[in-house]
């Protein structure tokens, strides 16, 4: 918005230009978390060409270490492991002939998903071998770093999802919880979502919320991120399924359901704001 920004340039979101944007305006910081999974995957490659050390340029709020670990299925694994928070049997690859192996280990149904991809692309679920085939492929090709995460299938259980807020000083809050009405095996992305859940019981809300608070916090992501779950109907088994340590579809969707302005929130705490200190004007 030309009104908002001292300047805007209608470039291609990608490394060549934004380094080019980076020479001209020598900026001493830059956010990724406002710019959706595009900007996280460029601010990465920023980090691994050398850019932002070459111009001595930090990165505000959530650090490129946390971003790594929530798109990485091999780093995330690591993280929920440390945050006490189940994940699905899985296995990440990163040719075809590892996902063939992978998928026999694990069986069908199966669940495929591509790192580092926006909206659940070239991620789903497989029944037998020749969709699985299909889907790796193209996976693997979609990947920016030719990784796919082979995994036991949770269809059918409840999909949540909590939007949580952490600052410098680890302070924390949960903004809003919400429950996708449909399973999971749809993507969230493409199914109804309700603000606030319906159908959990407090001990799994509580259960749910502690975990969150964990996760964040291990993570040291500062600012919001949504983190997504699959529950069990019939147990209090419950997996992560993954981490957006950015705004989301998500993100917008809180912030009108409870009027707390989590875009406002996230960028105040990206400059050294702690959330004692930020009112909700509402």
């Amino acid at each position: 918005d030309p009104q908002l920004s001292d300047k805007v340039y209608l470039l291609p979101i990608n490394i060549k230009y934004v380094e080019e944007v980076i020479k001209k305006e020598k900026p001493d910081g830059i956010l990724l978390a406002f710019g959706g999974q595009t900007a996280l995957n460029v601010g990465v490659e920023l980090k691994e060409e050398g850019i932002l050390d070459k111009y001595n340029i930090r990165v505000l709020g959530t650090p490129i270490e946390a971003i790594e670990a929530t798109e990485d299925r091999d780093l995330f694994i690591k993280a929920m492991d440390e945050s006490g928070v189940k994940v699905c049997k899985s296995k990440a690859v990163s040719s075809f002939s590892e996902a063939i192996k992978a998928a026999e280990e694990i069986g069908f149904p199966c669940m495929l998903r591509v790192a580092y991809t926006l909206g659940g692309r070239g991620s789903g679920i497989c029944n037998n071998m020749q969709e699985f085939e299909k889907m790796a492929k193209r996976g693997l090709a979609q990947s920016r770093i030719n990784q796919i995460l082979v995994e036991e299938s949770i269809a059918g259980w409840k999909e949540i999802e909590y939007e949580v807020v952490r600052d410098s000083e680890n302070n924390c809050f949960i903004n809003c919880n919400m429950e996708n009405f449909d399973p999971v095996g749809i993507h969230t992305g493409e199914s109804i979502v309700v603000a606030p859940s319906q159908t959990l019981t407090n001990e799994e809300y509580q259960m749910l919320r502690s975990a969150s608070i964990r996760v964040i916090r291990n993570l040291g992501i500062i600012g919001e991120c949504n983190i997504q779950y699959g529950l069990d109907p019939f147990s209090k088994e419950f997996r992560a399924i993954e981490v957006n340590a950015r705004l989301s579809r998500s993100s917008a969707l809180a912030s009108k359901a409870t009027g707390y302005p989590l875009a406002y929130i996230a960028a105040k705490l990206a400059i050294g704001y702690t959330l004692p200190e930020l009112k909700n004007k509402i």
